[in-house]
């Protein structure tokens, strides 16, 4: 608890807030940093996954594409592709600018998954009846993928988003490793210095920046479903009839005299 504490006490220190502290102070420089690279990548991701994403939903094709790249890409070891390209590209680029460029293909490709997965779910929920129905009415294949099926698939596309932007945050803590800004500079110089109070900080920054900005999209998820709309049909009560012995007797008694 006693580090807990000592490390909140780090965290509002006015003095690690001064403007041109040694880096990685100031505290807000590395914040900043850290939005710029997880928004600027899944604004890329984003870019490319949507558009492709609405294909494959609105035609249906390309479904085991889905499926089988989003779980490869899944199951990538983020540090080790982050590695994997600094060296790649270290030999093409100079080195000022090559965990800068290595950083950000490694983000966009991490972020690609969740929002195309997002994106193509979100289509193929809506309901078949309602497509055709827009059809009929004389909507061109168009205007029923831009006024119809991504307007009620929203939620789940912001999802898509969300799991993206939660995903991306945690990776840009470890490009520190290869000389990136953001939080993660700040746990890295607390890992070189043996300062427990600027490491578990640094954690604690990157948690409350995750929780706030989750609880953000999820609240953009909620203001985006539309009124009216369920996720799935409700069903009708079912009634049992319990069976009495005399009662049925008696019918079929009725019954039989009938057909006599």
């Amino acid at each position: 608890m006693q580090f807990f504490l000592s490390a909140i006490a780090w965290l509002f220190d006015p003095a690690n807030y001064v403007a041109g502290s040694q880096s990685p102070l100031p505290i807000q420089d590395r914040i900043g940093e850290h939005l710029f690279y997880v928004f600027a990548s899944v604004a890329i991701a984003a870019i490319i996954a949507l558009p492709l994403g609405f294909f494959i939903g609105h035609t249906g094709k390309g479904r085991q594409f889905v499926i089988g790249f989003t779980g490869a890409v899944r199951a990538l070891p983020t540090l080790g592709l982050l590695m994997a390209l600094f060296v790649i590209i270290g030999n093409v680029v100079p080195f000022t600018q090559t965990a800068f460029i290595a950083s950000f293909i490694a983000f966009v490709v991490l972020a690609i998954p969740s929002i195309l997965a997002g994106a193509y779910a979100g289509l193929e929920s809506v309901s078949r009846e309602t497509i055709d129905a827009a059809r009929a009415s004389g909507m061109t294949e168009l205007q029923v993928l831009t006024k119809v099926e991504i307007p009620l698939a929203l939620p789940l596309i912001v999802g898509g988003i969300r799991a993206s932007v939660l995903q991306v945050m945690a990776t840009v803590v470890i490009a520190s490793y290869i000389s990136l800004g953001g939080i993660g500079a700040i746990i890295s110089s607390g890992i070189g210095l043996n300062d427990n109070n600027r490491i578990l900080g640094g954690a604690i920054l990157v948690t409350a920046l995750a929780l706030g900005f989750d609880g953000l999209f999820a609240l953009i998820q909620r203001l985006t479903r539309r009124p009216g709309t369920v996720t799935s049909r409700p069903r009708r009560p079912t009634v049992l009839r319990i069976p009495s012995p005399g009662r049925d007797a008696k019918v079929a008694l009725a019954t039989n005299e009938r057909k006599t």
